[in-house]
């Protein structure tokens, strides 16, 4: 296989649950040493895809592609791939060595290579001299590392990980999240992750396929997904986003006019290439809360976009205030959200004043055309 060819390629894959379309055209390519995760709610068919790769599932149609061949019908066993799932999958009967080990024997490794495997990986995961103590006695964190040495004391192409860190606590998620990225870019290894954690693919992933409704709607790295998300949903899936209708104006090359709402009327920039609809089309485009600021009527600075709205709330979360505001007058129920460091408009009591809500051109961005 050439070395700037695909580890692994997807594609296109189907597949249904009795009458229920759960995978609709899934396509996708891991690189070797990449980490790849599949971002989506419950039920868009990430896991379902991760299975397919593993063998555990079979597709209707499609095929996986590994290390050049094809493994759409091999077994799992039979596939160099390992598992790592969400509730660890050790056999409580066995020792930490003996669970490492298991794996290994099957696929018929050397006794001596195994001995030497084993406190290679517990070392890995920060667990070295683990290797006689009982499952039982492991927090639920050492029982993951545990789970993560097995898999790669195997040396797979590719490491599957199906939310894997979902069972464990919030401070002990996040420690985990930067051990698995560092553990990655050490070992060199290919991991594809499956998650409906939004920080936790930002904070690991080289790349983030997101899916929705059986199909991937965005594929790229943490900050294209986020400062260019493709559509409505990408962009209020990942860190949220103010989604507003617009139609297209007439306009200068390499620009958007766009009438929002039907009542304020924006000039922004084009991305590179980014083909915008003809005059009289409709658009959705979005603006991130953090992206929006608030003045007074007397605070504006120059060169903002400005929109005349009404302070209608705002919740204090201690390192920055999420405001709620009213900009369009034909949309009254409408909230845009932005955010504000510090507790300036934390008070509740100063609503229903009126004031300007400001962006950079280049922080509203065109989603998908509008049917």
């Amino acid at each position: 296989m050439a070395d700037d060819a695909p580890l692994l390629e997807l594609g296109p894959l189907q597949k249904s649950f009795g009458t229920s379309p759960v995978l609709r055209g899934v396509s996708l390519t891991v690189k070797k040493g990449e980490f790849m995760t599949l971002l989506g709610p419950s039920g868009c068919g990430k896991t379902t895809t991760l299975r397919i790769i593993a063998g555990f599932e079979s597709p209707d149609s499609g095929r996986v592609k590994l290390n050049g061949e094809d493994v759409t019908d091999q077994a799992p066993y039979e596939r160099d791939v390992h598992t790592v799932f969400q509730h660890y999958a050790l056999f409580p009967h066995l020792d930490v060595a003996n669970n490492i080990a298991f794996g290994m024997r099957m696929d018929k490794v050397p006794e001596d290579e195994i001995k030497k495997r084993i406190p290679e990986a517990l070392s890995m995961v920060k667990l070295a001299g683990f290797e006689t103590r009982r499952v039982s006695s492991l927090s639920g964190g050492q029982m993951q590392r545990v789970a993560l040495a097995r898999a790669i004391a195997g040396r797979p192409s590719v490491l599957l990980l199906d939310e894997p860190l979902g069972a464990l606590d919030l401070k002990l998620r996040k420690e985990m999240q930067l051990e698995l990225k560092n553990l990655q870019k050490k070992l060199g290894m290919a991991f594809v992750y499956v998650t409906h954690d939004q920080e936790e693919a930002m904070t690991m992933s080289d790349r983030i396929a997101v899916f929705n409704q059986g199909r991937i709607e965005q594929i790229g790295t943490p900050g294209e997904i986020y400062e260019m998300p493709k559509t409505s949903f990408v962009a209020d899936f990942i860190g949220g986003a103010n989604i507003f209708s617009a139609r297209v104006l007439p306009g200068d090359p390499g620009r958007a006019h766009l009438l929002i709402e039907d009542e304020h009327e924006v000039d922004v920039p084009l991305d590179p290439g980014e083909v915008l609809p003809k005059p009289g089309k409709s658009v959705k485009v979005g603006i991130r809360p953090e992206r929006v600021k608030v003045y007074y009527k007397d605070e504006l600075p120059f060169g903002l976009l400005r929109f005349d709205a009404t302070l209608k709330d705002s919740v204090f979360l201690g390192d920055a205030c999420q405001i709620y505001l009213q900009m369009f007058k034909k949309a009254p129920d409408h909230r845009t959200i932005a955010w504000a460091g510090g507790d300036r408009y934390a008070v509740h009591d100063d609503l229903d004043v009126p004031v300007f809500a400001a962006v950079q051109p280049d922080d509203v961005y065109i989603l998908e055309a509008e049917e």
